[in-house]
């Protein structure tokens, strides 16, 4: 008669040991799991211009030919404290400064949104001194 070996039914499940028959550790997963995107203020900072330079551009042709970059900082502060922009005509430039933007602008909430305007809104400024315009006359649809 062969010998058979029977399991008795254990109350609690066996637990799993990562390590195999040979002692080594267990495989990890092949694929992970995807990753949530990344959210920088950077990032936020460079949608929202681009956002609302994209209306602009739709809007007023003469903005069109016009190139929005983006920099950290001024090289230097002018008689009236630290730009927020630099508009530079001859060159068809608009000079967008994200640290003087994001930290001397104060927004009424403190959320997305709010800080948010405060970039659309310097972008709208900086537009408005290019066309020798007020800002409101670049978006009055917008912002009804």
């Amino acid at each position: 008669m062969a010998w058979r070996r029977t399991r008795t039914p254990e109350k609690t499940p066996a637990r799993r040991s990562r390590h195999g028959r040979h002692g080594r550790e267990g495989r990890s997963a092949v694929v992970r799991p995807p990753l949530p995107p990344l959210d920088t203020r950077v990032e936020r900072f460079d949608l929202a211009v681009g956002t609302a330079v994209e209306f602009l551009r739709s809007a007023w042709p003469e903005l069109r030919e016009v190139r929005f970059e983006i920099a950290d900082m001024p090289t230097a502060a002018d008689a009236d404290g630290i730009p927020r922009w630099s508009v530079l005509s001859d060159e068809r430039r608009i000079v967008l400064y994200r640290l003087p933007i994001e930290r001397l602008g104060h927004p009424h909430r403190d959320d997305d949104l709010h800080r948010r305007m405060i970039v659309e809104g310097a972008v709208f400024r900086a537009a408005a001194q290019y066309l020798d315009r007020d800002p409101w006359d670049l978006g009055h649809d917008r912002f009804h």
